[in-house]
């Protein structure tokens, strides 16, 4: 019998458990440890309970139990739900990276994305391991190649936000032997215009600026330093701004944090990895959630890795996985009253607009920079 928490405006939130010997249980039980919670979602943990059972006996006085169950859509809103993807027997050696705790990452990010077809709203992914989750089934560097290979409209963008700060990179997981050949004028200007729909999509904000950082240091001191911004960076500022977009810079990337001048934008637009996600992590490391734009599903992942060297051991932190399952709880109800709004505008002819307009006096009339 499925229950009601649709009834009561919750979003059904599908957790991929990650690696089991890293701390993604840990997060998940502590974050759902306060009742608080469920409130706002319903969780649906893809992984086995044995896993969850272990790891809740690492963590003293925790008074949460996992609610075994065989479809999302039969979940307890008022419990944290688990689901298996295996029956077999799973061993867990924590902080250890194993092809067994790979394989389970794969099995569990692919059950949980079925289900987001099948009666789940949002997607929040525990930490995985890169290198052990690969296999015939799984050749990409990260989860956000393998989700933009499923549900990319036409490409995707990798955004780290948090309450201070939203980061986006132009050249994700690669090479920074490669970076350079990677950046283009057409690129740059396809990842402005997916930062900037998601800025007013996802985030519901009417006009984003976005400040876009230099590629060399000091942003190429005019030439002296490297080219890219004169030939590369700076044209496609520009060319975002005959569109529309309100794009600032090349920023030199260390003065840019250093100074604080990333508070007077919306968002920022490194890129490489690296060069935006350091000083992210510096800035927003407790509460920076991995956001993926340009998706036809929304997803989120805590801003921290799987974290070996403290699994079992009680000290992993649950802000920023907390932070994970609010924010893609928040986004999608967004997406959903943008899309509503957005769906059937009603369009006036201008004839009548010319008429209405006459009839209004001066003060009435719109501000021509609203």
């Amino acid at each position: 019998m499925e229950l009601n928490d649709k009834k009561q405006n919750k979003t059904r939130v599908a957790i991929s458990h990650g690696d089991i010997n890293g701390i993604g249980y840990e997060v998940i039980l502590k974050t759902f440890n306060d009742s608080r919670m469920f409130d706002t979602c319903t969780p649906i943990v893809y992984g086995h309970s044995k896993a969850g059972s272990y790891h809740k006996k690492t963590i003293p006085n925790l008074g949460l139990d996992f609610n075994l169950i065989k479809n999302c859509t039969n979940a307890n809103p008022k419990r944290l739900n688990i689901i298996n993807i295996t029956n077999e027997d799973i061993k867990i050696e924590l902080g250890q990276s194993t092809k067994e705790a790979g394989s389970l990452s794969y099995q569990a990010l692919e059950k949980a994305t079925e289900d987001l077809a099948n009666g789940c709203d949002v997607l929040v992914t525990a930490p995985i391991n890169k290198d052990n989750i690969q296999s015939s089934d799984f050749n990409y560097p990260g989860h956000t190649e393998y989700l933009a290979a499923k549900y990319a409209d036409d490409e995707e963008l990798m955004i780290l936000a948090s309450k201070a700060l939203r980061v986006a990179v132009v050249t994700g997981h690669i090479p920074v032997s490669k970076v350079a050949e990677t950046i283009t004028n057409d690129l740059i200007l396809r990842k402005l215009k997916i930062f900037e729909q998601s800025l007013i999509r996802d985030f519901g904000i009417r006009k984003p600026r976005i400040a876009v950082l230099g590629l060399n240091p000091h942003a190429g001191d005019n030439g002296l330093l490297g080219k890219e911004e004169l030939d590369i960076v700076t044209p496609a500022i520009d060319e975002a701004k005959e569109k529309g977009i309100l794009a600032f810079g090349p920023f030199p990337a260390d003065g840019f944090f250093g100074s604080d001048s990333f508070l007077k934008f919306d968002g920022v637009l490194s890129m490489y990895h690296d060069q935006g996600l350091t000083p992210f992590k510096i800035i927003s490391f407790e509460d920076g959630v991995n956001f993926t734009a340009g998706l036809s599903i929304v997803r989120t992942s805590p801003g921290h890795g799987t974290a070996y060297e403290i699994a079992g051991k009680n000290k992993a932190m649950p802000d920023s996985f907390r932070a994970a399952v609010f924010m893609a709880c928040d986004i999608y109800l967004k997406r959903k009253e943008y899309d509503s709004v957005n769906a059937n505008p009603l369009k006036t002819t201008k004839p009548e607009r010319g008429r209405r307009e006459r009839d209004m006096s001066a003060s009435e009339l719109p501000d021509s920079n609203s």
